[in-house]
């Protein structure tokens, strides 16, 4: 009898589930809603969102966009363009090294929210959803018709690119050129597109200069806002628009091309940004320009001390007071007990000298100290600066800075018979008071920056670096810790005073409160700390970024009244959330903060 065994049953191995997106729609439908509604958003910019021009911006024209409506047709531009790259659009591709899916989701974030920011606005000034006329519907769905579509998108995370970074420039230029029809196949497969290599180089510098323009005319934009609603969209788009390139590798795709062209990129964003005085008709918001330099130039010599060295100073705003009131004293000023009239380059040497021999009085004592016991001193000193500045008024001490009511009646600078305090006509241009300290201040910060790179790259930089990853082992390699960290305390103080002397001239008068660890308004010894690490501890760009939007974000919200701290700082929790290595990061603190991104390891030709 033959006994017959039956195989065990085995389970049928299941198909592999097609991945979905936040929302539980076919990712086929979720990307025509988001291409049709990006379409649709942009037509919307084109037709009246309201029947009366009481809402600025005049909203009521056909066939022209006009205030709010342009954010919104950007939006909805960008939205439309990621959305047909997931449809395998040759050159858009391309353009696009990170895959679209995650860049269309923010841009149609970045449509909806404007919109319906305008839409709300509209209704809630007006009184009502009445006041809207067909184009301010048409909008709403649209934008939110976009923004369900994108999120209905699955998220895949892009392939790597197999470039041999020994080829020439011609050869990743070929290989730009093979990768566009595996981009397409792979797009109609459901895949991310591989990313491309290196551009020729003239290309780049093309690049280069069209990065410097983009970011002028954005500055310009935000800084010439006419009305807090425009400016709230501002911030809405352009917060939403840079995660959408960012998501899109646009971002660091700019990066590796500026960081292989670095003195063409610095000598790019030194013209755009001495190209922005002529980009205004008045002197209004010149005069935000020049103080978000001062405020920039300061936070980028702190960055040497916190950036480079890891000394965290929380007094350093006393180092721009000192330059200042030194400069003020030998300035003319008829407050100063002096009577003397320094011209322009005996201030700002006494003004930096003045810094440099305060820091290192303050340094050597205390730069034996380490982590939080360091910050309390620096802290210690910039009140104790504060408060002796203000009892040296001839009644409670010396008198030496007047007090409270400070150094007053600063006269202007006189350069070379260039009197900077009267308007000059250049090349049909009129260039007011705050245009040329403007001027006179982006000289300077060209100062800062050259400083900032020579000294990051030497030696001393290198043992700075040391200093901050790990001081223990620095001085077992026999770096000598306690001068170099005084030369980084010194070098710092040194360029803040600098910045303090431009300062005085441009106030016009110098107070004791103008230097607190923390106020309504920068620069305060917070706000610098906040805009060194939110634009990116040791790089150049970083503080600069992070200044400027630390300055104008506060100044454009001062409707918010008592509402205006509350919502700023609403915005640096979620920015320090979602990059927390700041806006422009270098390599090690991106890895730190990012442990899914591993640096790459490619190996070139073995010509084996």
């Amino acid at each position: 009898m033959t006994t017959q065994t039956t195989a065990p049953e085995t389970p049928e191995t299941p198909a592999p589930a097609t991945p979905s997106g936040l929302i539980g729609l076919p990712p086929q439908l979720g990307r025509a809603l988001a291409l049709g509604g990006g379409a649709l958003t942009v037509v919307s910019t084109f037709m009246s969102w309201t029947w009366t021009a009481a809402f600025p911006g005049d909203l009521t024209v056909y066939g022209y966009p006009g205030g709010l409506q342009v954010l919104v047709l950007i939006s909805g531009v960008f939205t439309t363009l990621f959305a047909l790259a997931g449809y395998g659009v040759t050159w858009l591709r391309g353009f696009v090294p990170a895959g679209g899916d995650g860049a269309l989701k923010f841009a149609a974030l970045a449509a909806f929210a404007t919109a319906w920011y305008t839409v709300i606005a509209i209704s809630s000034e007006l009184g009502g959803v009445v006041n809207l006329d067909p184009g301010g519907y048409l909008v709403a769905i649209a934008s939110l018709a976009a923004l369900v579509g994108a999120l209905a998108l699955p998220y895949r995370h892009p392939e790597p690119d197999p470039i041999d970074p020994d080829d020439t420039d011609w050869e990743h230029f070929k290989h730009r050129a093979a990768h566009g029809w595996e981009n397409i196949k792979a797009a109609f497969a459901g895949n991310p597109p591989r990313s491309v290599g290196k551009l020729p180089a003239f290309v780049e510098i093309l690049i280069i200069a069209g990065i410097m323009a983009v970011g002028l005319l954005v500055f310009t934009y935000g800084i010439g806002t006419e009305y807090d609603e425009l400016f709230v969209g501002f911030l809405i788009t352009a917060g939403f628009g840079f995660a959408a390139l960012n998501k899109a590798g646009l971002i660091a795709q700019a990066s590796q091309i500026t960081a292989r062209h670095q003195t063409i990129t610095v000598w790019g964003a030194f013209i755009a940004a001495a190209l922005f005085p002529f980009t205004q008709t008045d002197d209004q918001y010149a005069t935000l320009g020049v103080y978000i330099l001062i405020f920039a130039t300061v936070a980028l010599g702190l960055n040497i001390v916190v950036g480079l060295a890891g000394l965290l100073d929380l007094g350093y705003v006393a180092f721009l007071g000192v330059g200042a009131y030194a400069a003020a004293l030998v300035s003319g000023s008829p407050s100063s007990p002096f009577h003397v009239h320094f011209p322009f380059w005996g201030a700002v040497l006494v003004g930096a000298a003045a810094s440099l021999t305060f820091g290192v009085l303050i340094g050597a004592p205390t730069l034996r100290l380490r982590g939080d016991y360091l910050a309390i001193v620096t802290l210690g000193f910039g009140e104790i600066f504060r408060i002796t500045a203000n009892n040296l008024d001839g009644t409670s001490g010396p008198d030496i800075t007047n007090g409270s009511n400070g150094i007053s009646s600063i006269p202007n600078l006189k350069i070379l018979g260039w009197d900077l305090g009267a308007p000059h006509t250049i090349l049909g241009f009129t260039i007011g008071r705050f245009a040329n300290y403007f001027l006179l201040m982006l000289i300077i910060t060209a100062v800062v920056v050259l400083v900032f790179r020579r000294s990051g790259d030497s030696r001393i930089g290198r043992a700075w670096v040391a200093i901050r990853e790990d001081e223990t082992a620095a001085l077992a390699m026999g770096i000598n810790g306690f001068r170099v960290k005084l030369i980084a305390f010194a070098v710092g103080a040194s360029l803040a005073g600098l910045a303090g002397t431009v300062q005085a001239h441009v106030t016009y008068t110098v107070t004791p409160e103008q230097y607190m660890f923390a106020g309504p308004i920068p620069p305060n010894s917070a706000f610098l700390l906040a805009a060194v690490v939110l634009g990116g501890m040791g790089t150049i760009g970083g503080p600069l970024i992070g200044a400027a939007l630390l300055f104008l974000i506060p100044n454009k919200l001062q409707f918010l009244g008592d509402y205006q701290l509350l919502a700023f700082g609403v915005a640096l929790i979620l920015l320090m959330r979602f990059r927390p290595e700041g806006l422009v990061p270098n390599r090690r603190r991106q890895l730190e903060f990012h442990e899914e991104a591993e640096a790459p390891a490619v190996l070139g030709k073995t010509g084996a």
